[in-house]
């Protein structure tokens, strides 16, 4: 018998119904319950709001300075908030809106776009379920590829809200060039002509999720997503509604992320940090959930071809040592989803030094 493909995952049920099924019982299964959820220091919200740096795309194409600001995002946080991206707003709205609509279907008509398990991990479903005895989240999901449109499956493209597929369409457009924009400041920053960066994401893929995580009587106990970076160029959050719940890692303490208005969250993802030799850093993150609201997000991932060669770029090696095994993108993303997610562990086994430290 032939080993499942890696994006398969064992079904679970969904936990929107179960959240509904509760009906204020506070008793949740123990699948769900993360004693470690509560382990970890969380900084006051006050004081991450100030920490986690907001860029300003419009200056950073202008100004060195707030440009030298991005650059310094990427290396002490691997997070920032930025403003005028330049998406349209009521672009940004519609899509907010075409995902709240399309998680108040009833389950059965979301099942009409469930996943496949042995075609992708496309459509309506859950990933990274790898046994009957892993912990669960406290959340559903949509994913899609969306970018180049040689990739798009659109079987699992939602039909509702009618909106939804022109809507994505044109977002995953405008988020591309936000991406395009994004990579060539940071190889400036990184002292790389922007061409040789540009040159490992020409045939950019891009891919969406989109989350939902339904109130839980047990927020504190539950996470939404667990600690995790991403196997990715550059991810682009959007926050559907006003509740928060994403946390971010650094220094050992966790940090709330208060999204301000018109801002998406940028984050660093594995191969940026591959790509730049680890000067700058995927950070781990992870999603809480709200004991009385629903919280949605849109999270859209940025990363190259799939035969692209992970290595980082010869002009930040320098006659050093490269610091991560070479791989190619396919795969990276392989190994990352046959596996439950587990903070960085995947990209610390691509970690040269760490895997010559192994082997003394």
């Amino acid at each position: 018998m032939e080993d499942p493909p890696q994006w398969f995952s064992l079904p679970v049920p969904h936990v929107q119904a179960l959240a509904a099924s509760l009906d204020g019982a506070t008793n949740i299964p123990e699948r769900y319950i993360r004693p470690e959820a509560e382990a970890d220091p969380v900084a006051d919200d006050d004081e991450g709001t100030v920490k986690i740096p907001v860029i300003d795309l419009g200056q950073a194409q202008l100004s060195p300075e707030e440009s030298a600001k991005l650059g310094l995002a990427c290396e002490q946080w691997g997070f920032f908030q930025l403003i005028n991206h330049g998406v349209p707003t009521d672009l940004v709205e519609k899509i907010k809106m075409d995902i709240v609509e399309f998680f108040k279907l009833p389950i059965e008509e979301k099942e009409a776009f469930a996943q496949i398990p042995d075609n992708s991990y496309n459509g309506y479903g859950q990933i990274f379920v790898k046994s009957e005895d892993q912990k669960l989240e406290w959340g559903d999901m949509i994913a899609l590829d969306t970018l180049p449109l040689k990739i798009r499956k659109m079987r699992f493209w939602p039909t509702y809200p009618p909106s939804f597929r022109d809507d994505l369409d044109a977002y995953a457009s405008e988020l591309k060039k936000v991406t395009n924009c994004l990579l060539r400041l940071m190889a400036e920053n990184l002292g790389v002509e922007p061409e040789i960066m540009m040159n490992n994401f020409k045939d950019m893929q891009q891919s969406i999720r989109a989350n939902y995580y339904p109130p839980c009587p047990k927020a504190d106990k539950v996470f939404g997503i667990s600690p995790h970076s991403d196997a990715t160029g550059l991810t682009i959050l959007l926050q559907a509604n006003d509740v928060e719940g994403l946390q971010i890692r650094n220094n050992g303490v966790w940090f709330p992320v208060k999204p301000l208005p018109g801002t998406f969250v940028v984050n660093v993802g594995d191969l940026l940090e591959i790509f730049s030799n680890g000067k700058y850093k995927s950070i781990e993150h992870r999603v809480i959930v709200n004991t009385e609201k629903e919280r949605l997000a849109l999270a859209t991932f940025h990363g190259p071809d799939k035969n692209c060669i992970l290595r980082p770029l010869p002009q930040l090696v320098k006659g050093g040592a490269e610091n991560y095994i070479a791989s190619t993108h396919e795969d990276y993303t392989k190994g990352y989803f046959s596996k439950k997610l587990d903070g960085k562990s995947h990209l610390e086994s691509v970690k040269l030094r760490e895997l010559m430290q192994n082997m003394q």
